[in-house]
């Protein structure tokens, strides 16, 4: 990894992307923190693809990744193709599955055909489609855990892994183990601490204040052919921007290539 492939999601500042305006303000502070890329998720205000582009290249940041509407990735791939060329960027993810009922196998498995149908035609159209995990996404289907069958039933060509380091750990794997298995399959990374408190609970927290080892975790990314380490917070305790810095500042020390 290179200072460069780290990027951050800009859902983590959704509050701060609800018009072009303060779009242009939020990218202007990420790339004083250092950021050079984003993936595009959680950006508001009905703007227009082109314009998101535009916003975050005259800051200096480029569109590393997006994640789209998970109906429709699977309905209208070729719309979203139309979009990810619309904002200059190859990979985007299956963000969510919305509506799909995880304990009915026969949806689940409609899913992932759909996936890798919706993934065959961004690859014949210069995109790449990645699922995106949660925790769900590790309970058993039959005799293996639902992520193993994902990968099993879909072609390698026509889905990747944009494997998130919180959720993988938050449904009992292991993201180092995960990483390695996902080589070759692994464009994106979403980097997330996974912090515990006093509370008995777990929370997210800004990456080097939680329980992750992300040393291992980036050097077993980068060893499985990762492009992009995307730093999120689903939630932070206070400003979000300064989570972010922090977030950076821990990544930009597990750099295996010196800027």
């Amino acid at each position: 990894m290179n200072i460069s492939q780290i990027a951050v999601q800009l859902y983590t500042v959704r509050d701060f992307c609800t018009s072009a305006a303060s779009l242009a303000e939020t990218a202007k502070k990420l790339r004083a923190i250092g950021y050079e890329a984003a993936q595009v998720s959680g950006v508001s205000g009905d703007i227009a693809a082109p314009e998101i582009r535009r916003i975050l290249a005259d800051e200096g940041i480029k569109i590393c990744a997006t994640h789209e509407s998970g109906d429709l990735i699977r309905s209208n791939p070729l719309a979203v193709v139309e979009r990810l060329k619309a904002m200059d960027v190859v990979h985007t993810a299956y963000p969510y599955p919305s509506g799909v009922d995880f304990a009915d196998a026969a949806a689940v498995k409609a899913m992932v055909s759909d996936l890798d149908a919706a993934g065959a035609v961004l690859r014949e159209n210069g995109c790449v489609l990645s699922y995106h995990n949660h925790a769900i996404e590790f309970i058993r289907l039959g005799d293996e855990v639902l992520m193993d069958y994902i990968g099993r039933a879909t072609s390698p060509e026509n889905l990747k892994f944009e494997l998130d380091t919180y959720w993988v750990q938050f449904g009992g794997a292991n993201p180092v183990e995960w990483c390695r298995k996902a080589s070759g399959r692994l464009p994106v990374l979403h980097c997330k601490d996974y912090g515990f408190g006093a509370n008995n609970q777990p929370h997210f927290a800004e990456i080097g204040y939680g329980n992750l080892d992300f040393p291992a975790i980036v050097a077993a990314a980068d060893a499985a052919g990762c492009k992009w380490f995307v730093v999120e917070q689903d939630t932070c305790p206070g400003d979000p921007f300064v989570s972010l810095e922090k977030s950076y500042r821990t990544m930009s020390e597990c750099l295996s290539t010196p800027d």
